[in-house]
């Protein structure tokens, strides 16, 4: 005898609400694990979650403005202010006001910040390995487009996409 009954959300490891969306749900939960991944990989560099995606867009552009990392990162300006309070107090960034419009300010990356580079790409191996860890390179590249394919979709109703 088949019940109606829904199934036990404990046992399907998906809530009765998100029953309509179980790809959104998994993408939520995968996401969130990622990040505490990805934060314990960067611990032993010193840094937070997010603050090596504002490292890597200064290393590759130079000298921006604090307004335009605010846009690229997508968050909050007071968590990208409280990030630049820290990197800056650890010596990886500098910030000084822009010579072409002194009511902006420019960040950059220092010198120092050299040594931070090599142990965010080492922790970025690190996390892509534990992440891909028993699937194939054909696996690798499938996921790779699929993704590229969500994030494409969800591009079409965010103004600040990646890459735009």
């Amino acid at each position: 005898m088949t019940s109606d009954a829904p199934a036990d959300p404990l046992c399907t490891g998906l809530p009765s609400a998100a029953r309509g969306g179980p790809v959104s749900h998994l993408v939520s939960r995968v996401a969130r694990l990622h990040r505490i991944a990805a934060g314990k990989a960067l611990k032993e560099a010193g840094l937070y979650p997010g603050q090596e995606l504002l490292m890597m867009r200064l290393w590759d552009s130079g000298p921006v403005r604090q307004s335009e990392l605010i846009k690229a990162l997508d968050v909050d300006p007071s968590t990208v202010t409280k990030m630049l309070q820290r990197l800056e107090q650890a010596g990886h960034v500098r910030r000084c006001p822009d010579p072409h419009d002194r009511r902006a300010v420019l960040v950059e990356a220092t010198d120092e910040s050299c040594a931070l580079l090599g142990e965010v790409e080492g922790a970025w191996v690190s996390l892509e390995e534990h992440t891909l860890v028993g699937l194939s390179g054909e696996e690798r590249d499938e996921l790779v487009r699929l993704l590229s394919k969500v994030e494409e979709n969800l591009c079409t109703d965010t103004a600040n996409c990646p890459g735009r």
